[in-house]
């Protein structure tokens, strides 16, 4: 047996495979399994629900030991976390492919999954849970502060929420992203979590700076730092549809509400109401159905005072956790009458293929961060917005494993930033090679009804074929491992997504993939929005040379 305390990645520039991509492989593997990262790092989960690094103990620690063993033209599969066999490619193939939990569309539920689950032929691979490039909760930071702040110029005019109330659900591993973005954005937040560990754990983080037991002092505290115009992050112990009803009842109403409880999952990412946490807990146990419907049912209620806040005046949208379709299957017939985070503030970056780009220092070195940050600010000096970011993430993100950073970056921006690091890999500026990620929430790589592609211009929302594009173009171009992923964010059913890595070890075979894999990844986002209609895409297509065959429109 494997225990939490005894993975943490290994740090400094001595190799322990037979290549840096091999290597990096295996250190981002670990990371993921970090106690300061994962969630659940006992039962190899990483973050939202049951999102997985491996499917068990036996198929980690082959996948270790395949790594170390992987030869440089060589490419080990996994399949829903489990290695299932490694064959000879070329130098310029992916070290890694996988693929988690793909399951053909008509059995592409819940069920049929914890079924597979239970005869351990599959796991949840979430999105950067089983494709090993979670970073800790700084890896949706950026994106959760961009929403922020892209809501208040909706209802405000301006990006500084100071003095403004946010009220939010969920202080996990992603949605504990929450009370520094909102923070960040100058905003007083209030995030109801009914895990009070997850509070402490979020305090001890830096994520969160107080935590209270009741409405009450919730109010009061919010009422304080609001007539102070203190940013500050509040989390509450508490049920979100039980205190958003109490909240409601008071005509206490906040500005922006949203929420990020892991709904995607409602037996084992959502807590029912009408009893305590423990008893919860007790009752998945013992009556797992009777669990579900509950859980279901107090999404139901928690989406109607959402509703509710928005007739009331409050700036309401969904941050992608699925809790609509849950509601709406229960009743709430006009559960959709709020939008989601994309089409509402975001997708207009997606257009440009900006998205939530991050690195990570293979070293362990913070410092090699540190550089890395101020050539970003070199670079893009001209754009106020990443500038300010870098300059707040350095002051108020505390590292989790491995020191990280998320930059929203761009078509164009990506390979040009890339290459200047790898760069500075190969002449000894950083201790040891950087890893490129990203989350699969990104402008080119999802098909997500209800969340990334709600609502497209030309009724394509469900459309797949782009995210299976995307890992074959990233596969095509070379990317250092590429996965495929089913269900991740939504729950099962209502996702198809692909990610990629790179890895700039400082070498010309490092140099030629990052010129490749960092143009047709996010240039895979401005075609699939170019061929939905947004103009946006199709300027931004024209403009940068984006070869579009069947692209229409004049360059504006």
């Amino acid at each position: 047996m494997v225990f939490k305390t005894d993975i943490r990645a290994p740090r400094g520039s001595e190799l322990t495979c037979k290549g840096w991509t091999q290597e990096a492989a295996m250190r981002m593997l670990m990371n993921n399994l970090d106690p300061e990262v994962a969630e659940n790092p006992d039962e190899l989960i990483v973050y939202g629900g049951i999102g997985k690094a491996a499917r068990n103990w036996e198929s980690y620690e082959q996948i270790i030991a395949s790594l170390k063993e992987l030869e440089n033209d060589e490419t080990l599969l996994i399949q829903s976390g489990k290695p299932v066999a490694v064959f000879r490619t070329h130098e310029h193939s992916p070290r890694v492919l996988i693929a988690n939990s793909n399951l053909v569309p008509a059995w592409a539920n819940w069920d049929h999954f914890y079924e597979l689950e239970d005869r351990d032929l599959m796991m949840y691979g979430q999105m950067t849970a089983g494709s090993w490039i979670y970073i800790g909760a700084q890896g949706i930071l950026q994106g959760t502060y961009l929403s922020f702040v892209e809501a208040g110029k909706k209802v405000f005019g301006t990006a500084d929420l100071r003095g403004k109330f946010i009220l939010t659900g969920g202080m996990g591993g992603m949605s504990g992203a929450q009370p520094l973005a909102g923070k960040m954005a100058g905003a007083v937040i209030l995030v109801v979590e009914v895990d009070r560990a997850r509070i402490e754990r979020k305090i001890k983080e830096g994520y969160c700076d107080y935590i209270v037991e009741t409405v009450d002092e919730a109010i009061a505290l919010v009422d304080k730092l609001r007539n102070q115009k203190e940013p500050a992050s509040i989390g509450l112990v508490g049920n979100c549809a039980d205190v958003n009803r109490e909240l409601l009842n008071r005509g206490i109403i906040p500005d922006f509400v949203t929420d990020q409880t892991s709904a995607h999952d409602p037996i084992n990412g959502y807590v029912p109401n009408g009893m305590t946490f423990e008893e919860a807990l007790a009752l998945r146990k013992s009556d797992v159905k009777t669990y579900e419907h509950k859980a279901k049912e107090t999404m139901a209620e928690h989406v109607r005072t959402m509703l509710a806040f928005q007739d009331a005046g409050a700036e309401v949208f969904d941050y992608g956790n699925n809790i609509r379709a849950y509601a709406k299957e229960m009743g709430v017939t006009n559960a959709f009458d709020f939008p989601g985070f994309v089409p509402a503030y975001i997708r207009p970056l997606f257009c440009e293929g900006k998205g939530p780009f991050r690195w990570a220092a293979l070293s362990g070195n913070p410092e090699d961060i540190y550089k890395t940050d101020a050539l970003a600010k070199e670079m893009f000096a001209e754009d106020e917005g990443l500038v300010n970011w870098i300059d707040m993430a350095q002051k108020m993100v505390k590292w989790q494993g491995l020191p990280a950073r998320i930059c929203w970056l761009g078509y164009g921006d990506r390979h040009r930033f890339a290459l200047k690091v790898n760069e500075m890999v190969a002449n000894g500026e950083l201790s040891a090679p950087i890893v490129f990620g990203r989350d699969h929430l990104d402008s080119g790589s999802v098909a997500s009804p209800n969340r990334e592609t709600e609502g497209m211009m030309d009724g394509s929302d469900a459309v797949s074929d782009w995210p299976i594009l995307n890992a074959l173009v990233n596969t095509a171009s070379g990317a250092s491992w590429v996965s495929v992923h089913h269900g991740g964010g939504v729950g099962m059913g209502y996702s198809q997504h692909a990610g990629q890595v790179l890895v700039a070890d400082g070498s010309a075979l490092a140099a030629e993939k990052i010129a490749r894999v960092l143009i047709s990844d996010p240039g895979m986002g401005v075609a699939r929005h170019a061929d939905a209609g947004y103009e946006i895409a199709i300027n931004t297509a024209k403009n940068k040379g984006v070869h579009i065959p069947m692209l229409k429109g004049d360059v504006k």
